[in-house]
């Protein structure tokens, strides 16, 4: 799992059929400890995301089918949880 913020909206008019009424949001990792930002990616969103929100992502297969309820499909990265707060621990 990472943090991202979520930086844009994905359309598309025809998808796969475990795609159907999912909406698809573009995120972009944060920095982190062990984590190198890369390019944005595509994610499912299961918890109405907005676009600026700061996101909690799963990014594994077997992950996505749990939360989204459904047997494995073509899904690897979901949206699981909007960000209000974070905090370090000492």
């Amino acid at each position: 799992m990472f943090l991202a913020r979520v930086v844009g909206e994905v359309v598309a008019t025809i998808k796969h059929p475990h795609l159907a009424a999912r909406k698809l949001l573009l995120v972009q990792a944060e920095a982190t400890a062990g984590r190198v930002p890369g390019p944005p990616v595509i994610a499912v969103d299961t918890v109405d995301a907005g676009s600026g929100d700061r996101v909690l992502v799963a990014d594994e297969g077997n992950t996505a089918a749990q939360v989204m309820g459904a047997p494995r499909g073509p899904v690897r990265t979901v949206i699981v949880g909007v960000v209000d707060a974070t905090e370090t621990g000492a």
